[in-house]
């Protein structure tokens, strides 16, 4: 009993130094210069930056913060991907969150069963954010991709009556829906701001991160510099998205079959784990003792991930 309580303190000790630190960090962070932030919406936060619109102090303190997230293979990987799916966090907000989750996780695995429990119950809930923001990302891209030839009718249209472009994406922006209106309200305030029209278009595209977007916003470069038709080119541009995306929606109906069995059979094991573990809680305790049971469990968690991803791999057909 002793030696319980005395392991329950040290996991417990570890858990709040790992949230204080992670909660310093998302302090420390709060510090940072607000206007060059909100510039950085707009696509400026590079130029205000450069022209020392913050503090050399703030800018050390970020430029140290984004350095050990980039050391770490984070940092910009993960706010390309906090840009596409829209959400109100920075990488290292994001970090943070991770972070609790994975504290909060260890503490209460540790506490109702034992440390090595606590750290496989702290990986899968620090893994709930990743995972929402995944769903998050491909949830806006897909709405986005559903839009845009929509939106390509209405600029086409827009473009042979006499509306430059500019004033078309102005009218995308009233007619059209979230998030094409929210993203092409960010393109014409980024003009309005001083950016050029290719410069903001581009930077929507690594704000969306679609394939479909991508190849719209290099038509309209690619006719900027060399003259022509625009107006004819998106409108072949628009017919081939949408060819894709009923494309698309025919192999998701024909896999749907497939992907449900993927999912049942990777939640099949865990469930049954837990029914178990319910009737039984001393069931699983031969797996959590000392010595080479203990990589049985860890074992088939890792085949298990190992086959979801394979079934998904397979399933992933692009177009």
């Amino acid at each position: 009993m002793p030696t319980m309580t005395g392991s329950f303190l040290f996991s417990a000790l570890v858990g709040l130094g790992t949230l204080i630190a992670f909660v310093g960090l998302w302090r420390t962070i709060k510090s940072l210069d607000p206007v060059e932030a909100r510039a950085q919406e707009y696509g400026l936060g590079s130029e205000i930056a450069a022209r020392g619109g913050a503090p050399v102090s703030q800018r050390t303190l970020r430029y140290r913060l984004n350095r050990l997230l980039s050391g770490l293979g984070l940092g910009p990987r993960l706010a390309a991907a906090l840009t596409q799916a829209d959400f109100p966090l920075t990488a290292a907000e994001f970090v943070v969150v991770i972070g609790g989750a994975f504290a909060l996780g260890f503490l209460i695995g540790t506490w109702r069963v034992g440390s090595m429990f606590g750290l496989v119950l702290g990986a899968i809930m620090g893994c709930v954010p990743v995972v929402y923001l995944r769903m998050m990302r491909g949830r806006r891209q897909r709405a986005f991709s559903a839009q845009l030839p929509d939106v390509l009718t209405m600029l086409v249209g827009a473009l042979r009556s006499g509306y430059g472009v500019t004033q078309a994406l102005q009218m995308l922006v009233d007619q059209s829906p979230p998030p094409a209106s929210k993203e092409f309200a960010r393109v014409v305030r980024g003009v309005g701001l001083g950016l050029t029209i290719q410069q903001a278009l581009s930077d929507m595209v690594g704000r969306v991160g679609t394939d479909e977007l991508e190849l719209v916003v290099t038509a309209i470069n690619v006719q900027y510099e060399t003259g022509g038709n625009l107006a004819e080119t998106l409108d072949i541009i628009g017919e081939t998205i949408r060819d894709r995306i009923r494309i698309e929606r025919e192999i998701i109906v024909l896999t749907a079959q497939q992907t449900l069995s993927g999912y049942i059979l990777a939640a099949l094991p865990v469930a049954l784990a837990l029914i178990i573990f319910v009737i039984n809680p001393r069931f699983f305790a031969p797996f959590l003792e000392p010595g080479w049971p203990r990589m049985l469990p860890i074992a088939a968690v890792v085949m298990q991930v190992a086959g979801f991803v394979i079934m998904r791999r397979i399933l992933d057909i692009e177009v």
